[in-house]
């Protein structure tokens, strides 16, 4: 049974300005890391259909990356699209591609997301969200690529979890290299990605199809949605409108009850299934919040997307904290707590809590 994802969202599709995207895209040699993954492929995706000039892939997921050559091999036979197998976090495998391909654009989607399963590898969400990010981005920096956009989230914004609190790090790093740059480094962050791997939507369809239950964490929560091209589109145009050191936020509408979206998919499916409530789960909010403390949203020239204001943060100590950060070797959550405080203040996880 085909489902429209859009419609559980309860407002209109975001439309974006296909044209601007077009001409930034044309002509350029153009970077996506964890382009095999949910928002990277999209990107990819659109990049073929926008007449880039060459598109390398970089992704350490081999199974993925194999699907989606098989896709745009068969929908666009004449795209000039490399494949390569490397992880964000190997600066020399990195290089290397940069020397290859040298990209004009780099799209940065390389990351770990799932919330649950950072809280308990934290060192991995700083070796990938992180460091990875430190990688790529001064790569980036020493080759003069003209823009760097980093996929960023919601969850970055007052985080209570490692994965978010490591995102808006990177975020931090990228605003410190834009001060010293040539190259224009821009931050797109928006919500939940309806239909992306690991996310609700797949979780509570398979949960359905086996009957249930359909585990809901808690009856309050809610959260913001986009669906994928809404986000890969966002990505895009931030890169299109960005002239280095902004943060694009979508506007994304209402944010939508996880419980209600576990009635109407059960309701969809015309399932018996019953929901489940299983409490939160470390690092969860009841909700997902859109600004840091200090920053306010101002519109661009397209309604849909509003830029943030930069919030005063000392870059002195941001390296110096960072590089303490990149030598723990042991995954010593409490250890990676307190560091991760240090940098991103507003990190909410009790320390005591070291599920």
């Amino acid at each position: 049974m085909n489902l429209d994802y859009s419609k559980l969202l309860n407002r209109k599709p975001i439309i974006t300005d296909l044209k601007l995207i077009k001409d930034f895209i044309k002509g350029k040699r153009i970077l996506v890391t964890g382009g095999a993954g949910s928002i990277g492929s999209e990107i990819v995706r659109h990049l073929v259909n926008f007449n880039a000039s060459s598109v390398t892939v970089f992704d350490n997921a081999e199974a993925s990356m194999f699907h989606l050559e098989q896709e745009v091999s068969r929908s666009n036979p004449n795209s000039h699209i490399k494949y390569v197998i490397g992880d964000v976090r190997d600066k020399y495998r990195l290089e290397e591609v940069f020397e290859s391909f040298k990209p004009n654009i780099v799209f940065h989607a390389a990351a770990y997301k799932h919330v649950p399963m950072m809280e308990t590898n934290p060192i991995e969400a700083i070796k990938t969200n992180v460091l990875g990010t430190i990688n790529v981005s001064n790569i980036s920096y020493m080759n003069e690529v003209d823009k760097f956009i980093m996929v960023s989230t919601d969850k970055a914004v007052n985080p209570t979890n490692i994965m978010g609190a490591t995102k808006r790090i990177a975020e931090l790093y990228t605003q410190f290299l834009e001060t010293k740059s040539s190259t224009k480094f821009i931050v797109t962050r928006f919500g939940n990605v309806l239909g992306s791997e690991g996310s609700v939507i797949p979780t509570f369809i398979n949960q359905i199809k086996r009957g249930g239950p359909v585990s809901v964490t808690h009856k309050e929560v809610i959260r913001y949605f986009m669906t994928i091209p809404e986000a890969c589109q966002l990505v895009l145009q931030g890169g299109a409108l960005g002239k280095g050191g902004e943060v694009f936020l979508f506007d994304m509408g209402e944010p939508v009850s996880i419980n209600d979206l576990a009635k109407n998919l059960i309701k969809h499916f015309k399932s018996k299934a019953k929901i489940e409530y299983i409490g939160l789960r470390p690092g969860e909010k009841l909700y997902e919040e859109l600004l840091c403390d200090g920053e306010n949203m101002v519109t661009t020239e397209d309604n849909n997307i509003m830029k943030l204001n930069h919030i005063d943060y000392d870059f002195k100590t941001l390296i110096p904290k960072i590089e303490k950060l990149s030598k723990i070797r042991s995954n010593d959550f409490y250890k990676i707590l307190l560091l991760v405080k240090s940098i991103v203040p507003e990190f909410k996880r009790e320390t005591n809590n070291q599920n």
